[in-house]
């Protein structure tokens, strides 16, 4: 198995993983108030939702790179 049809699977599973699950979250700490030697800080959720066009571009992509890769 060459390497373009490693790099083809891994982004038709990168790319299922995406759709299937929309984005991913994570939490940073951030300091809301510092006052000499107290200080305050907060958990704060972030997501980062992935757009459906990203999934779909790299199943394709993947997808050509097998065909490709099948070629070589």
């Amino acid at each position: 198995m060459n390497f373009i049809r490693i790099v083809g699977i891994l982004l038709i599973v990168a790319g299922t993983a995406s759709l299937a699950t929309g984005g991913f979250s994570y939490t940073k700490d951030s300091t809301v108030v510092k006052l000499g030697p107290l200080e305050l800080t907060a958990k704060q959720k972030e997501e980062v939702n992935l757009p459906v066009w990203l999934g779909v571009g790299a199943i394709a992509v993947g997808g050509l790179m097998l065909l490709l890769g099948r070629k070589g």
